[in-house]
């Protein structure tokens, strides 16, 4: 049976809880990510941070914000005024139909793969599309 560890993304782009939501946003940007774990000292896992969380935390465009306001905004507003504490995680040893369902069932984009409070990796919808990719390029190849 395949586990999240055969599965998961790592290492893992994460930021602190002090960092600002400019930190965020450029991360996202550069990185082409939609979920950032948040970590504290030595990589313990406190948080998750996601793309909609930031879209909720920018000022409507209605409100004919320049680019450069938004920036100065997001420069002074830090990660843990925004992000999620509540968040789900498993483990490298979960199963991965359970990750799946966790997933599906709950509507989730990602999970976050820690392992004694400290975050290890983290499996996202892409993961299992490229795994669904890989099934099917087998399934082929069976042909």
């Amino acid at each position: 049976m395949l586990k999240v560890k055969d599965l998961m993304t790592y290492p893992v782009f994460s930021l602190r809880e002090t960092d600002s939501l400019l930190n965020a946003r450029t991360l996202m940007a550069l990185q082409r990510i939609r979920h950032i774990p948040i970590v504290a000292e030595g990589d313990t896992f406190t948080g998750l941070l996601t793309h909609r969380d930031l879209l909720s935390a920018t000022i409507s465009k209605l409100a004919e914000v320049d680019p450069e306001t938004q920036k100065e905004i997001d420069a002074g507003i830090p990660i843990r005024e925004i992000m999620r504490t509540d968040v789900k995680t498993v483990t490298g040893e979960t199963q991965v139909k359970e990750a799946a369902l966790l997933l599906l069932n709950h509507k989730y984009g990602c999970l976050p793969v820690v392992e004694d409070k400290v975050l290890v990796g983290i499996v996202t919808e892409a993961d299992f599309l490229r795994l669904t990719i890989r099934l099917m390029d087998a399934l082929d190849e069976g042909k």
